[in-house]
């Protein structure tokens, strides 16, 4: 029987209804009137039957697909898993109960995810034209000292300064800087971006609070341990030798007497001294000139003019080396710059360009310029291979060189003239050569 489907249960209930009512009819026209009475009996309990195989089946069903619509899978129907009827009714409920539990271990990988990353996050959900809050994370809980509320209004009351950008706004996309003040503390600024969506009829919009001073912060601190490790491996690259050198000095100097051998090994050692010492003066030097960069004295400048005076001094050099110049700058570009630290700027990269191309064949230096959304664009090129990949992002940094001879500081220099000037300086390979470009307002 368990292997039958419903409807033929149904109809086998059905025949046995009509024979047992057919039976009784029979009898009681056979003037049988005892056995009519059994028939009839019977055909009411089979229609007794009926009704509750009927009624049980239904609300099976309707347990099931209650249980489904409240997403309870906590039910255990193994008892009837013979049952041919409920097939795919268990398929269907093991099918959803498994996504559940896929889609609470992503909620679960979602939430801690952002509940460890430190942004704040809110996700706010309208419901009937009011905006519920969807998530808060606990970064932005802990650090505004928030209460978890379900509510915008309730957010409101916490946070009035956020909430009211946002409403003026009419909850659009937007991205903008935002001076936030947490009781009484002083107001810090943050990067608040938003963004709405849509999913399966459901307004989703999503707040992205970002503290500028943190980030601001970390890169300072990266910036400083790169240049303490710099700093400290030039300094160990000059101490330890002269440390080595002192002490054998020393041991020689307590020698009753000195032989020929051990004065030449003095005067090599007092040589190597003075060698390393003036390199750690160079290289504190080189670190005054990076820390004690003046404020850029602005004129309005001519850049032709700027880059023909460039030139006159780099000329000849360039020339020694065989290096064909091309200045395509021709049209009359004014910008408001220090002409002194510009110049600074465009021997330092003329004179990378130039060392870049030593071992290469087809040597040319190119200058071109350009002017796009009010930005003057000042590119120099060259033939050369340029650096490798792995180091483009630290070319930049201070004392940073791969030429045995070079100090390291005039990128790093340059960088900081044209920072200090509103500026930025971005540099870029490719097969054909590499280039530096000056990109001022």
């Amino acid at each position: 029987m368990k292997s039958l489907k419903l409807y033929q249960l149904f109809f086998l209930r059905l025949i046995f209804i009509m024979i047992s009512g057919g039976l009784g009819v029979y009898a009681l026209a056979k003037g049988l009137p005892y056995s009519a009475i059994f028939c009839i009996i019977v055909c009411v309990l089979l229609m007794a039957e009926l009704f509750y195989f009927i009624r049980n089946t239904y609300l099976f069903y309707d347990k099931t697909i209650t249980a489904i619509l409240s997403d309870d899978f906590s039910a255990d129907f193994s008892r009837h898993s013979d049952f041919e009827n409920y097939k795919n009714l268990f398929k269907l409920y093991d099918t959803l109960k498994a996504r559940q539990h896929e889609q609470l271990t992503k909620d679960l990988v979602y939430r801690s995810i952002l509940n460890n990353i430190e942004t704040g996050v809110i996700i706010l959900n309208k419901t009937n034209e009011e905006w519920n809050v969807f998530l808060m994370n606990d970064y932005f809980s802990q650090h505004f000292q928030t209460p978890r509320v379900s509510h915008w209004k309730y957010l409101k009351k916490q946070l009035p300064a956020l909430c009211s950008i946002i409403e003026e706004r009419k909850f659009e996309d937007f991205r903008v800087s935002a001076q936030i003040r947490i009781d009484d503390e002083e107001s810090q600024t943050y990067m608040l971006q938003t963004s709405g969506s849509v999913t399966f009829g459901q307004k989703y919009y999503i707040i992205l609070l970002d503290s500028i001073q943190k980030v601001v912060a970390k890169k300072e601190k990266d910036a400083w341990i790169n240049l303490m490790k710099v700093i400290s491996h030039e300094l160990m690259n000059s101490i330890t030798p002269i440390r080595s050198l002192t002490q054998n000095l020393n041991e020689l100097t307590q020698q009753e007497t000195l032989s020929e051998e051990d004065m030449n090994d003095i005067r090599e050692s007092v040589n190597t001294m003075i060698h390393r010492s003036d390199h750690l003066q160079n290289f504190i030097e080189s670190y005054r000139k990076l820390a004690m960069l003046p404020s850029p004295n602005k004129e309005r400048t001519e850049l032709t003019k700027l880059v023909n005076n460039t030139l006159l001094v780099m000329t000849p050099l360039l020339k020694k080396a065989g290096i064909t110049i091309n200045n395509e700058i021709t049209e009359t570009y004014w910008l408001m710059v220090d002409a002194n630290q510009m110049e600074q700027v465009f021997i330092n990269l003329l004179t990378n360009s130039m060392y870049a191309l030593e071992d290469r064949e087809n040597k040319i230096i190119t200058l071109t310029a350009e002017v796009r959304q009010e930005r003057t664009f000042i590119t120099i090129s060259d033939t050369g291979l340029g650096v490798d990949k792995e180091i483009e992002d630290k070319i930049f940094l201070p004392f940073f060189t791969t030429r045995k001879d070079g100090a390291g500081i005039g990128l790093t220099l340059s960088k900081n003239i044209v920072d200090a000037h509103g500026g930025y300086l971005n540099y870029k390979s490719s097969n054909e050569g590499s280039s530096f470009t000056i990109c001022l307002i």
